[in-house]
């Protein structure tokens, strides 16, 4: 067994009782394996009684080598930011649909996770994004994404005015449904059905991609990681920010949405032969003919 995971935390999706049964399958696994297995206590609240030590998200961080996340894509977007600043190795297993993140199969998962435990895997690095907000120069929220930050349109549903610069120098005004900030992961997600392009996760960019705008002028536009963005709301009569689907924050004219690269990365964990642009294909069925 690999001797950097001697601690790991089991984490299932959210209200999902269905997962207990794998769950607790992957559990007694890794006991068998000397590992010492601790239960996130969310997920504990719907697998019943466990041997296991149950601990909240942030303790797990603290004390694990390695979190094994079961469920979908939005469930590793929310364990990955909360572990993001304890250095915590990340394994997904699919539950979902899509499974950009979450690579590993139900099926294959006892057989997978244990040649990661002999330390055959790949490691992949993925940014988040830190994001604040400001009225005048007052903070007034702030948060970390994974895949986007955006700024849109409300329930009113009138376009909105935004002025975007990228380290203090003016890229544009942009009329228009809202605008993405997406990381290379959230480059397959929101930015991507609004015309963005697809960003390797081995990049240090980030993607600014329109939503909707009044001319087909305004175009995405890749930059670096190591760039601020800037977005300031100069007409709305309605405007929202949203953050990987997940927070969100109500803004009015004048407000001011910044973000940058956070200073910690997700340690992703993929099985030995995982090929990024195969799951491209598989994800997005490409290359299929009609």
């Amino acid at each position: 067994m690999n001797p950097s995971f001697k601690t790991v935390g089991l984490i299932g999706k959210y209200k999902s009782p269905e997962i207990a049964a794998p769950l607790l399958q992957l559990g007694e696994y890794l006991a068998r394996r000397g590992v010492k297995v601790l239960i996130d206590r969310l997920t504990a609240s719907h697998i019943g009684d466990s041997k296991y030590p149950v601990l909240v998200l942030e303790d797990i961080g603290r004390e694990a080598d390695l979190a094994i996340v079961l469920g979908g894509d939005g469930t590793m977007l929310n364990i990955a930011r909360t572990l993001a600043p304890f250095d915590v190795a990340l394994v997904g297993i699919n539950q979902g649909r899509l499974g950009f993140l979450t690579d590993i199969s139900l099926g294959t998962m006892i057989e997978t996770i244990g040649t990661i435990l002999d330390g055959e895997y790949v490691t992949e690095e993925r940014m988040l994004l830190a994001a604040e907000v400001f009225d005048g120069k007052e903070r007034v929220f702030d948060v970390l994404a994974f895949n986007e930050a955006v700024v849109s349109k409300g329930i009113k549903g009138s376009m909105i005015e935004l002025e975007t610069r990228i380290d203090g120098k003016f890229l544009y005004a942009l009329r228009a449904d809202g605008l993405i900030v997406a990381t290379p992961t959230g480059s397959t997600a929101y930015a991507l059905s609004s015309g963005g392009p697809i960003i390797h996760p081995s990049l240090s960019a980030m993607a600014l991609v329109p939503i909707c705008p009044h001319t087909f002028s305004s175009r995405p536009i890749v930059i670096s990681s190591d760039s601020e963005v800037e977005i300031v709301i100069r007409s709305a009569a309605d405007a929202r920010a949203h953050f990987d689907s997940h927070s969100r924050f109500d803004l009015r004219e004048g407000y001011r949405v910044v973000v940058r690269r956070y200073d910690h990365t997700i340690r992703l964990l993929h099985p030995v032969g995982h090929d990024y642009y195969n799951m491209l294909r598989a994800k997005l069925h490409w290359t299929e003919f009609y």
